[in-house]
């Protein structure tokens, strides 16, 4: 089995990403999650070139990876300057890592009317720079910027780019389709002409902007490659770069390489999500391997083929990359949906039963009138067990009231109030909000905190509106959808009114319902 050295730059090329903006503690949080999946190289950023990668790699010092090794990255020296008396090539020589990444021009375009100096001093400023590194008794990698457009416009300066790294001593040689528009036969096809000229080991690195960065990563470990560098999720600037989600899956559990620990496979949709919350983005659902709709299964005929025998619709085994199947409740879905959720619940219903016709129909009936059950499960589990009689409210409701004020200074103030009772206990409350859902929930929470101070621990992460029937004008019907997270997992519920304040309603009592549903307690 050969091993692929994973190369992780999300805390550098990731962090590039439009919507992203990690502070150092952000990247600390990032490394030891990335050290734990056992990736083989994290890129911490560029020393030099910011006060937050400086203080990064400050703190980066006290940390003991277990798995991974900590690099640095930056560029070939300035054209004016020796390597020696380059403030930024010294400060990443004094980053204190023991690896360090430098990028330097493969395309004679980039060389003529980006650096502005002859072919020749840029070969002088690959070969200076990696020289003076390893004088520092520091390994060097070289990233061969731009290299698949230069081989394709000038195939000899392009390679001479890389004897000249290979001469001055990196260890490895990274080919980078930098712009991501190479196509998959062109990376393969190029790396094999390379390949015999080069004894450094061969790594890759690519966008994705012609969406095909996890197929050229995995043709270019076909064709000789031994290190892969990506992100998390694929984050990346413009439209990402590799996602190491879906390369090391594709590449470990479909090809054989040895990429992590096979017991560390099963962590990568942890890693995705984790990444995600810091990274302050949204997951997405249809991501490969490691979205929640990975291994989603919504039409009727697949889920009664699904329930057969799991290789009819899937070409892994969700657990093996620590996901889950997921059978989604629609219309489409028919009954066989409706049995495999009720048994996850311990209900255990018949084909033909009163029951399972009666929660076909409902569902039906429903999803006519707009709900969607399949993007709201935690509603969806609630409707099974209340249809069923096998749930006791949390609490009643008495009543709320929502008020939008626009004052002078043209602020707007939403406060809300809700009278609820718990066992004939009442609350009154209210509070102010960003927004009429923002003040609704603040004002149940606080009704509720003294009988289930669980609640503390959850808050909602998302607000989805959707108007159903746009043709109705103002009087048309709205879907909501509400997701909401706690230090364990997150969960997506649903309300439909003409009104848009009780559709967010329903979607936020579902919320804190399913939050007390999941921690089984009962009203003190």
């Amino acid at each position: 089995m050969h091993k692929i050295d994973i190369y992780d730059t999300s805390l550098r090329d990731g962090a590039q990403t439009e919507g992203i903006s990690y502070s150092v503690n952000d990247k600390i949080l990032i490394a030891k999650k990335l050290d734990e999946l056992g990736v083989d190289f994290i890129e911490g950023g560029w020393p030099g070139s910011n006060p937050k990668d400086l203080e990064f790699f400050k703190a980066a010092k006290k940390i003991k990876f277990k798995n991974s090794k900590l690099t640095a990255f930056g560029s070939t020296r300035r054209k004016d300057k020796t390597a020696s008396k380059d403030p930024i090539i010294n400060a990443l020589a004094a980053s204190g890592v023991k690896i360090i990444t430098i990028f330097g021009k493969s395309w004679d375009l980039h060389v003529k009317d980006v650096l502005k100096v002859s072919p020749e001093e840029n070969l002088k400023m690959i070969s200076d720079t990696i020289s003076y590194l390893k004088s520092k008794k520091i390994d060097v990698f070289y990233d061969a910027e731009h290299f698949f457009d230069g081989y394709k416009y000038n195939p000899d300066y392009a390679l001479k780019t890389l004897l000249t790294a290979q001469g001055a001593g990196a260890g490895v040689i990274i080919l980078c389709d930098t712009n991501g528009g190479t196509l998959t036969s062109e990376i393969s096809e190029i790396i094999l002409q390379v390949k015999p000229h080069i004894k450094a080991a061969l790594g890759i690195h690519v966008h994705n902007d012609n969406a095909m960065a996890v197929a050229n990563s995995v043709a270019a470990v076909q064709a000789g490659c031994t290190q892969v560098q990506g992100t998390i999720n694929g984050y990346g600037e413009r439209c990402g770069n590799a996602d190491l989600c879906a390369i090391i899956p594709a590449l470990q559990i479909k090809l054989g390489y040895r990429c992590i620990r096979d017991a560390n496979l099963k962590d990568i949709t942890e890693v995705s999500r984790y990444v995600t919350e810091v990274s302050n983005m949204k997951q997405q659902d249809n991501q490969p391997y490691v979205g929640t709709s990975a291994f989603a299964h919504k039409a009727g005929v697949h889920i009664n083929a699904m329930v057969k025998n799991p290789l009819t619709y899937e070409h892994i085994r969700p657990q093996a990359v620590g996901n889950e199947r997921r059978y989604l409740a629609s219309e489409l879905a028919g009954k066989t949906s409706i049995l495999f959720k009720a048994k996850q619940l311990s209900f255990d219903l018949a084909k033909d039963g009163k029951d399972t016709q009666k929660l076909h129909q409902l569902i039906q009936k429903l999803e006519f009138e707009g709900y969607q059950f399949e993007a709201a499960e935690a509603s969806f589990e609630l409707l099974i067990k209340k249809t069923l009689q096998k749930y006791k409210k949390f609490f009643e409701l008495e009543g709320f009231r929502v008020v939008v004020e626009k004052r002078q200074d043209n602020t707007l103030i939403s406060e809300a109030t809700v009278k609820i009772s718990v066992n004939d206990k009442k609350r009154h409350t209210a509070s102010e909000g960003d927004g009429p859902v923002n003040a609704l929930d603040g004002a149940l929470r606080k009704a509720l905190q003294d009988f289930y101070p669980e609640l503390s621990k959850m808050h909602l992460s998302d607000f989805k509106v959707r108007v159903l029937n746009s043709k109705a004008g103002t009087a048309a019907k709205v879907r909501v959808f509400i997701e909401s997270q706690d230090e364990k997992s997150s969960w997506w519920t649903v309300g439909v009114s003409e009104n848009i304040i009780e559709a967010s309603w329903q979607a936020l009592v579902d919320s804190i319902e399913y939050k007390l549903l999941k921690e089984r307690r009962e009203p003190k």
